[in-house]
């Protein structure tokens, strides 16, 4: 199977001295961790990139597509899926930051085509955490379209209490950016594209993939190995339409790592995201991450991270007042597509991260034990 890696200097600011593991010494972990994972679960193209006081390091296996047998590379474009909602949280957090944009506000607030409805109890905050009352994992087929998303919301009616239960949810925090961008009195993508991503000095990531750039789009595949991508749908940008490399990714945690090299409003709403609003169980919920404490128990993580996490309401612990950022966290996002699966885990105080992506949606919990034992790896 192709393979090879790179090393580069992502960021001048990051790079600091460290008596962890040279990140040159990792490989024979990454080799060991991604070769049987990539052949137990029929994964055709993967990339690892990591990050470590400010120095990249990238892994890359097998192909991107079946046809054009094109080796996988850290330029190469993956479907990201709900790793999109950290970008989407980042942008809400910018809009706050900028003094556009209040979390605690009813969501009607943004949006006067919700005034009457449920949304006028229900913060921008409940959107942007999953309680806002039982919002659905997905939009009911008749409702999953950009014209026929705002009638669905102004029927809705709340399961729960606003507040009171998680239910993980792409209506939830589509809502969320869609405000956001409604604040920032800018179409979703549009905000995206032109304010969020090149602040970021994130080059190679998109919402819709430019016809130059089609060449280093991966081709996705689902279960039974057919070739699959993203289709429209309603706030698929918000909730999982980002499409993006190990490069740019691994930067993008970078930043998050480290933000300093940022403008201020950039770096406050980086914070946001950071920050702890309530816990179920071992995991603390922010905008668009989620975080656990460092060192964290692989079951933790896994629990964190499984399919009743994902599918059941769960009663939430508010953090009253909402946490900062702690000492020693580990924060997380996984997301899917019918054809892609990506992980993204980083440790701040530790200046340790990890991507990983794949051109197949392949379980939660092999994503978690792999990056878990080369997060363990870099911090040996």
């Amino acid at each position: 199977m192709h393979q090879h890696v790179r090393n580069t200097t992502i960021f001048a600011l990051l790079l600091g001295a460290g008596n962890c593991m040279a990140a040159t010494d990792i490989r024979p972990t990454v080799d060991a961790t991604i070769l049987p994972l990539m052949q137990q679960q029929g994964i055709h193209g993967l990339s690892v990139a990591i990050v470590q006081h400010g120095k990249a390091q990238y892994f890359n296996y097998g192909i991107s597509s079946k046809d054009t047998r094109q080796p996988v590379t850290e330029n190469t474009l993956f479907e990201i899926g709900s790793v999109s909602k950290t970008f989407t949280a980042t942008l809400a957090g910018y809009a706050k930051a900028c003094g556009k944009l209040n979390l605690s506000a009813p969501a009607s607030q943004y949006l006067p085509a919700l005034r009457g409805s449920s949304f006028d109890r229900i913060s921008v905050l409940h959107l942007g955490t999953y309680t806002a009352g039982g919002l659905p994992l997905q939009f009911p087929g008749d409702a999953d379209d950009s014209s026929k998303m705002i009638r669905y919301f102004q029927h809705w009616k709340p399961d729960f209490e606003p507040g009171a239960q998680r239910l993980y949810s792409n209506p939830s925090l589509g809502l969320f950016g869609y405000l956001a961008a409604q604040s920032l009195k800018q179409p979703f993508n549009q905000a995206m594209e032109n304010t969020l991503l090149p602040k970021l000095g994130l080059k190679h990531t998109y919402m819709n993939v430019p016809k130059t750039q089609m060449g280093l789009y991966a081709q996705g595949y689902d279960k039974q190995d057919k070739p699959v991508r993203v289709e429209p749908g309603a706030l698929d940008g918000e909730a999982y339409g980002v499409k993006s490399s190990p490069a740019d990714l691994i930067h993008y945690v970078a930043m998050n790592i480290n933000p300093t090299g940022l403008e201020k409003p950039l770096q406050q709403a980086i914070a946001a995201t950071h920050t702890g609003y309530y816990r179920v169980g071992n995991t603390t919920q922010g905008l668009g991450w989620e975080m656990y404490e460092y060192p964290v128990k692989l079951d933790d993580l896994l629990a964190g991270n499984s399919t009743p996490m994902a599918m059941e309401p769960h009663k939430v612990d508010w953090l009253t007042p909402a946490r900062p950022l702690g000492a020693n966290t580990l924060i997380n996002k996984t997301g899917s597509t019918g054809g892609f699966g990506a992980y993204v885990a980083y440790v701040p105080s530790k200046e340790i991260g990890i991507v990983i992506l794949a051109n197949k949606n392949y379980p939660n919990a092999e994503r978690v034990k792999a990056a878990h034992t080369i997060l363990e790896a870099m911090n040996h």
